[in-house]
């Protein structure tokens, strides 16, 4: 009777830690999705910012907009973009992503750089400014190649 008893629990067991197993592995799964979803439209999102700010550059080089209305738009463009660094700190990311994340969250602070040096050239027209802009806009370029790089290798470790 008691070895009945023993094997019962010991099948108990071996269902439980099976049952744990999978549902921790799918646990997993979803939160890895849910990353990559939240990186995507942080991802996007960006892209969207940045589309609209040299859009606006553009219609101002075009003198289709005042020198005024584009340094206007842009007070909303720099806090935008903050905004978007934050969400990166906000984003939970698994372990082997981490460096990825915070590659495209330096990228991302380094357009902002490059922005806010940009919108100071064309307030004041000092071209070191300028020159600055290009600087950090190469550099966001750098880390944004290197988190690409760091991200498809976290997601395929062995390739």
């Amino acid at each position: 009777m008691k070895s009945t008893y023993l094997a019962v629990w010991i099948g108990v067991i071996v269902v439980a830690l099976a049952v744990f197993y999978f549902y921790s592995a799918d646990q997993a799964k979803i939160r890895g999705f849910n990353f990559g979803n939240n990186l995507d439209a942080i991802q996007s999102e960006l892209k969207q910012v940045q589309t609209d700010f040299y859009s606006k550059k553009r219609l101002l080089d075009e003198n289709t907009i005042t020198k005024e209305e584009f340094l206007e738009f842009s007070e909303d463009h720099v806090k935008r973009m903050g905004e978007l660094v934050s969400k990166y700190e906000n984003l939970v990311s698994p372990d082997s992503f981490t460096k990825a994340v915070e590659l495209f969250k330096t990228s991302t602070q380094k357009q902002l750089e490059s922005d806010r040096f940009l919108i100071e050239w064309i307030r004041t027209n000092d071209t070191a400014d300028r020159v600055h802009s290009d600087m950090l806009l190469q550099e966001s370029f750098e880390n944004e190649m290197a988190a690409l790089s760091s991200y498809e290798k976290a997601k395929n470790p062995s390739g």
